[in-house]
């Protein structure tokens, strides 16, 4: 049975549930230029993984009550800043979802104009949440009468790994987690996040084979795979930016010999699975 929220029965909910350092901020940036395309002011919504936090990197409702605490304690006017600024009205609805699970449909019922068709939320680390996580996706969607997509963008898994280690020591530099790939290989938060067989054998297991888009960082910047993506969710194909690249990886380290020794052996089972997976569709330079 739909919910209250009448605005959202019969549109599309993409969600895109991964993987990190995947594009998926370049992808946000691009969804926003489509006709007819919501997406909210903050890129990455993370109610999901707070609903189901076994393999979260940091408590994202803590976070969340953060953010909305700098936006209030600005000495200039906060109630007129409110009024005026997406982004606080985002950060405000973010922090009613800790006690109220229809504040994630009120907030995307509030971004949702008149023309709008499809609602986005791209939350990398939604590709952690395992098969629950994605069951009450689904159910939970469909409670207001939404048709749900999910998106799951994969990369080849050495370079995806050693991308992410080095965001996060871009992000915190002091912790050093590229310097210390050993204990990121020992890290079930980082590790959840490339393991790509436990993500699609989640999604399989629970959404619908035509719900389902898989695609390849690779292949995520050419035209085809652009028009397969608008054609999923049922927009209008826009050409985009295809030459520009958000949140480029600033740290440029190349990864040392013996941490791709680590890697390969650690991340091997993930190439054969997606190899026996997606056959031909494979990028041709994912290799160990």
């Amino acid at each position: 049975m739909a919910g209250t929220f009448f605005e959202l029965e019969g549109k599309t909910l993409l969600i895109c549930v991964g993987a990190m350092r995947c594009g998926t901020s370049w992808l946000y940036q691009y969804l926003s230029t489509l006709a007819g395309v919501a997406v909210s002011p903050i890129k990455e919504i993370h109610y999901f993984n707070a609903k189901f936090p076994d393999n979260s990197l940091t408590d994202m409702d803590v976070l969340a009550m953060k953010r909305l605490a700098f936006f209030t304690e600005q000495k200039s006017k906060p109630v007129e800043n409110l009024l005026t600024s997406p982004v606080f009205q985002a950060s405000l609805d973010r922090v009613q979802m800790i006690y109220d699970d229809e504040a994630y449909f009120g907030h995307l019922a509030r971004i949702c104009q008149s023309d709008t068709a499809i609602l986005c939320d791209i939350t990398p680390a939604y590709a952690a949440i395992g098969q629950p996580g994605f069951f009450y996706m689904k159910n939970f969607v469909a409670k207001h009468g939404l048709r749900l997509k999910v998106l799951f963008i994969m990369r080849d898994p050495i370079e995806r790994l050693w991308s992410q280690l080095l965001h996060m020591q871009s992000l915190n530099p002091p912790a050093g987690a590229a310097r210390r790939w050993p204990e990121a290989l020992q890290s079930a938060p980082i590790m959840a996040r490339a393991d790509y067989r436990a993500t699609v054998e989640a999604l399989d297991a629970c959404i619908h084979e035509k719900d389902i888009l898989y695609l390849f960082y690779e292949d995520l910047f050419a035209e085809e795979t652009l028009r397969r993506l608008c054609n999923f969710v049922g927009a209008d194909y826009w050409p985009g930016n295809l030459g520009e690249r958000a949140n480029a990886r600033q740290l440029t380290d190349d990864l040392p010999s013996d941490a791709r020794v680590a890697f390969c052996d650690a991340l091997a089972p993930q190439y054969d699975f997606c190899k026996d997976r997606f056959g031909v569709s494979l990028p041709e330079n994912w290799a160990l």
